[in-house]
């Protein structure tokens, strides 16, 4: 791609209306792709894990021991397809994360770089969630599923993913979802305004710099708060456990200006909630 995509912190004269068509379009594209991907990884966290369990459950047959399970080929053959694709989903998400590779990802799409990273996750996880192998005869580490118990453990635990998913699109909003997914950068690139980044305080660079997963606390609670904790959920858990806790370098600045950020979009929100009200008064009056 040419070199007048290249994403420059300083503003320029903006770029043709082709260009910016097409660029929007390809940008678009992406986010439908990760907006999508993402609605249908909350299903698969949540909804089959607490509902109907990742594995599907056991139909009322008895569960294998582990002893049996592990000289199993089936089972073996299950659980090495499922790490083999939390290697992969690992490795697009950390590689492509690399100065060195970001750097050359933008030689070649310019500021399509962030939606080029978004696409490729979310192809990732496709293929995470459509070739995921469950084990449906166990072992289970833990399988509340007598009565009364099962029904309001998996209530509490819809109720724990719920609020988990809440927060979890809050903080998405704190830190500007369209830049997230790539679509700020390549409005600002049309109007000539440069890189979104640029633009933000040192505060706000400073948190961009050292973020990776804001979501850390809120997803570990997703992955084990489970009425029911079976090999493949098991390992999903504790691989995305270990490289969250790898990359999550957030510290008591960053949480100090997230802080106020949250606080800013209260009192944004609370003001137009106001406002909604006084017009609402005055056109009744």
């Amino acid at each position: 791609m040419s070199a007048n995509l290249q994403v420059s912190g300083q503003v320029s004269s903006g770029p043709s209306v082709l260009s910016c068509i097409v660029l929007s379009s390809a940008s678009l594209l992406c986010f439908v792709a990760g907006f999508g991907t993402g609605a249908e990884f909350v299903r698969f966290l949540s909804f089959g894990a607490i509902f109907r369990n990742i594995s599907g459950g056991l139909d009322g047959e008895t569960p294998i021991t582990w002893s049996e399970a592990m000289r199993n080929t089936q089972f073996q053959y299950c659980i090495g397809i499922d790490i083999g694709l939390l290697v992969l989903f690992v490795l697009q998400h950390s590689i492509m994360a690399w100065t060195a590779v970001k750097e050359n990802v933008l030689h070649v799409f310019g500021v399509l770089q962030r939606s080029i990273y978004i696409l490729c996750t979310a192809l990732s996880l496709q293929v995470l969630m459509r070739f995921w192998q469950p084990c449906p005869q166990g072992p289970y580490l833990w399988n509340v599923s007598a009565g009364p118990w099962s029904a309001w453990l998996a209530l509490l635990c819809a109720l724990l993913h719920t609020v988990s998913w809440l927060l979890i699109f809050s903080v998405l909003l704190i830190f500007d979802y369209a830049e997230l997914m790539g679509i700020k950068q390549v409005y600002y690139f049309c109007l000539g305004m440069g890189d979104p980044l640029s633009h933000k305080s040192p505060r706000a660079a400073r948190l961009y710099a050292h973020l990776r997963h804001p979501i850390y606390l809120e997803l570990l609670l997703i992955l084990w708060a489970v009425p029911s904790l079976p090999p493949d959920r098991l390992i999903l858990a504790t691989f995305f456990t270990l490289y969250l806790s790898l990359v999550h370098r957030l510290d008591v600045q960053d949480y100090a200006y997230l802080r106020s950020q949250l606080e800013k979009k209260f009192l944004l929100f609370s003001r137009e909630e106001s406002s909604a009200i006084g017009g609402q008064i005055w056109k009744n009056n």
